[in-house]
C-alpha cells in the first residue's frame, strides 16, 4: 500500500540548503532586530507595544480593530498589547463620539509623552538593524520587503 504522503523531490543539481532559503534569513535578521529592539527601546516596550503606540500617534485615536489591521496584529494580538499599554497608563479606551457603541482606543498624555521620547530611539534602532548596508541597499531592501508583505 502507498503511503497518502507525498515525498518532496530534490535533484542533485538542486539541493535544499537551509541557509538559502528566504524565510530562515528572514528569521535570522528578525532576531538581529528583535535583540537591538530590546537592547535599546526604553520602558521596557515590546515592538508590537512600540507598534501600536507609533501609529496611534500617526493616525489618532481608533478602534482597536483598526488599529490591528494597521499594525498587521491579530485580534487577540492587538487586544493584549493594548490591554497592556492601557494598564501602564499610556493608552485609554473611551466611547466614539459618533457612535456610543464603537470604542476607540486614544494615546493619553504619557502615551504621547513616551512616543515623544521613543521615536528617536526607534529611528536609531532601525539605523543599527541596517548597519551593515549602505544607503542604497538600504532602499532597495525596504522596496522589496514591502512587495512581499
Amino acid at each position: 500500500m502507498k503511503s497518502p504522503v507525498i515525498e518532496a523531490r530534490r535533484t542533485p543539481e538542486e539541493p535544499y540548503v537551509l541557509d538559502d532559503q528566504v524565510g530562515f534569513v528572514l528569521r535570522q535578521a528578525q532576531q538581529r532586530h528583535t535583540t537591538i529592539f530590546a537592547a535599546e527601546m526604553i520602558e521596557g516596550l515590546t515592538p508590537t507595544q512600540w507598534a501600536a503606540l507609533a501609529k496611534l500617534s500617526e493616525c489618532g485615536a481608533c478602534s482597536q480593530n483598526h488599529l490591528g489591521r494597521l499594525t498587521a496584529m491579530d485580534a487577540a494580538t492587538i487586544k493584549g498589547v493594548i490591554d497592556r499599554l492601557t494598564g501602564r497608563g499610556f493608552t485609554a479606551i473611551r466611547a466614539d463620539p459618533r457612535d456610543g457603541r464603537r470604542l476607540l482606543v486614544a494615546l493619553t498624555p504619557a502615551g504621547s509623552d513616551l512616543y515623544d521620547r521613543a521615536a528617536p530611539i526607534a529611528a536609531l534602532i532601525t539605523q543599527k538593524t541596517l548597519e551593515p548596508l549602505d544607503k542604497n541597499e538600504r532602499s532597495t531592501l525596504v522596496a522589496l520587503l514591502r512587495r512581499l508583505a
